[in-house]
């Protein structure tokens, strides 16, 4: 079936993506190691987020609408995501022009990377299980070839087939539970806004939800999938991967795994908790358990995290623990004893921490991406005398860290306090406090930090710091986001408020 001109005009920013990145992989024939690629990049980025706002104004005046033969949707909720994904991944990229001289075909790595990205966009829009299948598997693949990218590094190779070994696993796992899913609803559609094509949820209200957690097919359909995604997450206990990924992939690209994937996963993971298992039939041992896990995933991270020499499996672990966090308002959307803002508040704190982690995570990625590149080494005592030799660098990881901890007024702060309130009204009580303990044990890895950039005299980081121009922009927006979201969040408040009504 070919493309009407309603599924052009409502996939045009994947449609966009893709072009772009076909042109780039294909000059890259001729051009290799151009820096053509990255502004083509950014380019294609423009465009796509620009078809985005169109697409944003659409649905404010049509409302939602289903594409693509009813595997797709355009919502606030997609959109939202949309363009947080691609702001972020463009922002990384183009901190890292500078070091992409280390590989050898710099084209094929941005190209990679833009097809990634559009698997990572069509995950908040997927509508069915088959794309939501073919949409990880999208934005997966191209990060095993990345994450090996680093020929003259024995551990990029590692990492790649770690992630891609791991990959497969999630990949089982997750199209296993869809084939429960499909066995006990006898529909593969997760949303419609057609009476006529009933959703797995309305086909499944006929089962028998008395039992905890509700029916055995839902049950194991819906742990199949949860672990399947928790691989993508790094939700405990299937968070392995995450260090030694981290720590043997190029930068850039665990900077795209903990700010990108991270993003559009957690995007995929609330869409399908409130359809799929949707306000009438959740129950309050789901919340219950899913709170049991941010609980063990954040103190996990943390913990882990205090012992690391090495700043990339450092980030890895941080990436863990704020995986924890972000799972706290995940697990607020239960509706217990009938209190419907436990259910409201849940992914709007989800969607604002988010957006307030990507900001914080891109800066200090950036700056981890220049001193990696410089230095070439990922210990952490290279930062010694960093605030010295560069004050523009150790400012921006020191503001960023500190929003990683949550201190005040920075959006890290506004970030757990709203993630936190709505698991105080959803009766979570116990689970904050176990997160506010998480953040004050984070403060002490944090903090160590930016001790050894400031109080210790400069050793490899000495030396005068050319830092080009196109960092610098994204060293100065990142670190002012996470100041001014913290300072003046309501704008963002009042934004995710709008995409959250989508699955609410």
């Amino acid at each position: 079936m070919g493309l009407s001109g309603l599924d052009i005009a409502l996939l045009s920013p994947e449609i966009a993506m893709v072009v772009f990145a076909l042109v780039v992989i294909f000059s890259g024939l001729k051009w290799p190691n151009s820096s053509i690629s990255v502004y083509t990049f950014l380019l294609a980025t423009a465009v796509s987020i620009c078809l985005s706002v169109f697409l944003w104004l659409r649905v404010e005046s049509n409302g939602p609408e289903m594409f693509m033969n009813d595997s797709l949707i355009a919502d606030h909720y997609a959109i939202f995501f949309k363009c947080l994904i691609l702001t972020a991944i463009a922002l990384i990229i183009l901190v890292s022009k500078s070091s992409f001289t280390e590989f050898n075909q710099r084209a094929e790595f941005v190209g990679l990377a833009m097809l990634s990205s559009v698997g990572l966009m069509l995950l908040p829009s997927a509508a069915d299980l088959i794309t939501i299948f073919v949409a990880i598997e999208l934005a997966s693949l191209p990060i095993v070839v990345l994450a090996a990218f680093s020929t003259h590094e024995g551990k990029s190779g590692e990492s790649g087939l770690k992630f891609l070994v791991l990959s497969a696993i999630s990949s089982a796992l997750l199209l296993y539970g869809f084939a429960f899913f499909y066995g006990a609803s006898g529909t593969l559609q997760v949303l419609s806004l057609d009476s006529s094509n009933p959703t797995i949820s309305e086909m499944l209200v006929s089962l028998d939800n008395d039992i905890p957690f509700g029916s055995i097919p839902i049950l194991i359909a819906t742990i199949l999938s949860v672990s399947g995604l928790g691989f993508k997450l790094s939700i405990v206990p299937f968070q392995m991967w995450t260090p030694d990924v981290y720590e043997g992939a190029p930068t850039t690209v665990g900077a795209m795994l903990s700010v990108a994937s991270k993003a559009a996963g957690f995007a995929l993971l609330l869409r399908v908790l409130y359809t799929v298992l949707n306000h009438e039939m959740i129950s309050d041992d789901w919340s219950l358990l899913l709170a049991i896990l941010a609980a063990i995933t954040m103190s996990i991270g943390n913990l882990v995290a205090i012992v690391q020499k090495d700043l990339k499996r450092l980030l890895a672990y941080s990436a863990i623990a704020q995986a924890g966090y972000v799972l706290v308002g995940v697990a607020s959307f239960a509706d217990f004893g009938g209190k419907q803002i436990s259910y409201e508040l849940g992914p709007e704190s989800v969607l604002f921490y988010l957006t307030g982690y990507a900001a914080m995570n891109v800066a200090a990625f950036s700056v981890v991406i220049l001193t990696v590149y410089r230095n070439q080494t990922s210990e952490i005592k290279s930062l010694e005398g960093l605030g010295a030799s560069s004050p523009l660098l150790a400012g921006v990881l020191s503001v960023s860290l500190l929003a990683l901890v949550g201190v005040p007024p920075t959006v890290g702060f506004m970030g757990k306090f709203f993630i936190f309130n709505a698991a105080v009204n959803a009766n979570l009580s116990w689970l904050a406090i176990i997160g506010v303990i998480n953040s004050a044990i984070s403060a002490y890895y944090y903090l160590n930090i930016i001790k050894i950039m400031y109080l210790r005299s400069p050793s490899i980081s000495g030396g005068n710091w050319r830092i080009a121009l196109s960092s610098s922009l994204v060293l100065v927006i990142t670190a002012g986001a996470t100041l001014i979201l913290g300072i003046l969040p309501q704008p963002l408040l009042d934004l995710v408020g709008e995409a959250s009504l989508s699955i609410i």
